[in-house]
């Protein structure tokens, strides 16, 4: 994934979305321009970091809408609202929504700037932290279903004896397979694994049962 960042400007007033991207090329920004919400929709999103610098009020799909469209599609953008007509329940529901900031036209260059700034800046950490998440989910998936169990098990604190007894197996095969998921999951600690664990929302699971994240991935 390349790590150059694009700020996709969506506002249906030809003359505000020149001004904008002559002002973000200047900048140095990478910039994808769009008329209406629907055809930001069609188009093909770059890879990479970025945001969206969004007109409130369009014709067809609003601004706010299709905040709340992006929210629900499991991969959400850092939006900077901009508009002529703003009003308190709307800039309310814009931040309420996660928007970095709500900018009355006319607007200052330098905030605006520094609006996507902090907006890059966010949805690159969301990116980093979406890519870690799923290489723990991937690793965690390469355990055994018994690894699973004890995986599950020790992270609440129970001793190895404890987890044999559980699981009805002795505690040298505890250790063995304690070793491998630690190794597995590139823990280097106790603490390692506990903060995984809470980050793949596990739970103690019982002989028999196995455990997996919440978003239904199978257990390998």
């Amino acid at each position: 994934m390349t790590d150059e960042a694009t700020v996709f400007v969506v506002d249906d007033d030809p003359s505000v979305r020149r001004s904008v991207v002559r002002l973000l090329k200047t900048a140095g920004y990478r910039v994808e321009s769009f008329d209406s919400a629907e055809a930001f929709l069609e188009g093909e999103r770059l890879p990479g970091p970025g945001c969206l610098v969004l007109d409130v009020r369009m014709s067809g799909m609003t601004g706010l809408q299709l905040q709340r469209r992006l929210r629900v599609s499991g991969r959400p953008m850092a939006v900077v609202f901009i508009t002529g007509h703003g009003d308190v329940p709307m800039s309310v529901a814009a931040m309420k929504g996660g928007a970095v900031d709500f900018l009355l036209k006319p607007f200052d260059d330098e905030a605006l700037l520094g609006a996507i700034d902090r907006a890059i800046t966010r949805d690159r950490n969301w990116l980093k932290e979406r890519q870690e998440l799923d290489g723990l989910r991937s690793r965690y998936d390469r355990l055994t279903p018994r690894q699973q169990q004890v995986f599950s098990l020790v992270v609440t604190g129970l001793l190895n004896k404890q987890v044999a007894a559980q699981l009805g197996t002795s505690e040298k095969t505890i250790k063995v397979h304690r070793a491998r998921v630690m190794a597995t999951m590139r823990a280097g600690s106790l603490a390692d694994l506990v903060r995984q664990a809470e980050r793949l929302q596990l739970h103690p699971v019982s002989n028999g049962a196995g455990s997996g994240p919440p978003d239904g991935t199978k257990v390998q």
